[in-house]
């Protein structure tokens, strides 16, 4: 039965932020444990939770939205991670000493990296750091990217919001990925060390080991 592991990391105001966030939780938890899952269920359901957002949470100054990021187990041939964004909440693979950024951010920044504009070094200290270009909500089509990432045991993955991100560079993530014997252990370890650098946001953060493929499981800790 494919699991899905997502992080929905709310904006437009505290209380219009955790709305939005809870209601694309609430909808992506329906794929649980179903035998096959596609990109266009992934579609359908993030449209439902707009719905739900513009329902739940009325006229608001900021409007409500979320990102969202997260792997689904699919099972149409091989055994691989289906990997959807929308937003600057982000998904990395930690594989044989080797960190990678598997999503991309639909940010105004990311824009000017991709245009060569700015560096990431400046990009870290722009202005517009926190504008993003896509969300789920405020009353517009969810429009999520999609990457196929192989199931590979050894495999650990980490899906984080921006709190995460904002505070841990690319070295540090992989050195507390690396240095952690569980995915609990990695999970907390990431949290803690985000909070107590500054802790300028909320830290959201999944960790998922892959232990073997096949008949055997998947093991996994949220935090």
């Amino acid at each position: 039965m494919p699991p899905i592991f997502a992080v929905a990391d709310g904006m437009g105001g505290h209380s219009a932020g955790e709305i939005a966030s809870a209601a694309v939780v609430r909808r992506l938890a329906e794929l649980a444990g179903k035998d096959a899952v596609a990109e266009a269920d992934i579609d359908e359901l993030l449209g439902d939770a707009v719905d739900d957002i513009e329902l739940d949470a009325g006229e608001t100054e900021l409007g409500a939205g979320t990102t969202v990021t997260g792997v689904c187990l699919s099972t149409d041939e091989a055994p691989t991670w289906k990997v959807f964004n929308i937003g600057d909440s982000r998904v990395y693979q930690y594989f044989k000493g080797a960190l990678s950024q598997i999503t991309v951010d639909h940010s105004v920044v990311q824009h000017l990296i991709d245009t060569g504009a700015i560096t990431e070094e400046e990009a870290e200290v722009h202005p517009h750091a926190n504008v993003i270009t896509r969300a789920v909500g405020f009353n517009e089509a969810p429009i999520p990217d999609y990457t196929s990432l192989a199931l590979i045991p050894g495999q650990r993955l980490l899906i984080c919001s921006d709190g995460l991100t904002k505070e841990l560079t690319d070295i540090g993530i992989q050195h507390f990925l690396a240095s952690q014997r569980t995915a609990e252990d990695a999970a907390r370890t990431l949290v803690t060390e985000a909070v107590e650098n500054m802790g300028r946001d909320n830290v959201t953060v999944i960790v998922i080991d892959v232990h073997a493929v096949g008949d055997d499981r998947t093991d996994q800790i949220a935090l």
